[in-house]
């Protein structure tokens, strides 16, 4: 396919290998050459029993992508381009973006500050200071 391979992350790239392509007639641009070539690219990847990704990342992608999987297998398509070489790479693109997103780890647990004195004293003290100017406006005098 193309010259260098795609990267999901660090030194993890798509294992070729492991691609299954299928091409078909695309709907879209191309006019009356888009009857007779083959340009929209069906791409899929079998995560369920894929050796080109470290289990840790496939357990996370398995669970995160669950709801797009197919018996394991996760598919992407692309018909966008006139070019079946194009739209081959814009599969690939998005499948290796696609992964990266599923196999990223999991944010920082985020810890849990005490609020500044200060803060809190300065906020009750414009509490105090704005009941007072609107207690200040009813008519009578206490």
């Amino acid at each position: 396919m193309s010259g260098q391979p795609h990267v999901i992350r660090g030194s993890v790239s798509l294992p070729e290998a492991e691609l299954q392509w299928r091409f078909s007639r695309s709907s879209g641009p191309g006019g009356q050459h888009v009857n007779t070539t083959d340009s929209q690219v069906e791409l899929r990847f079998d995560l369920a029993n894929t050796k080109g990704l470290p289990p840790v990342w496939q357990e996370r992608a398995l669970e995160r992508l669950a709801s797009r999987l197919v018996d394991g297998v996760i598919s992407v398509r692309a018909s966008e381009h006139r070019s079946q070489w194009r739209n081959r790479e814009a599969a690939a693109v998005r499948l290796a973006s696609l992964l990266a997103e599923a196999t990223a780890p999991p944010p920082r647990a985020r810890r849990a500050s005490k609020v500044p004195r200060g803060v809190n004293e300065r906020r009750l003290r414009e509490k105090k200071r704005r009941g007072d100017t609107k207690r200040g406006r009813s008519g009578r005098d206490w």
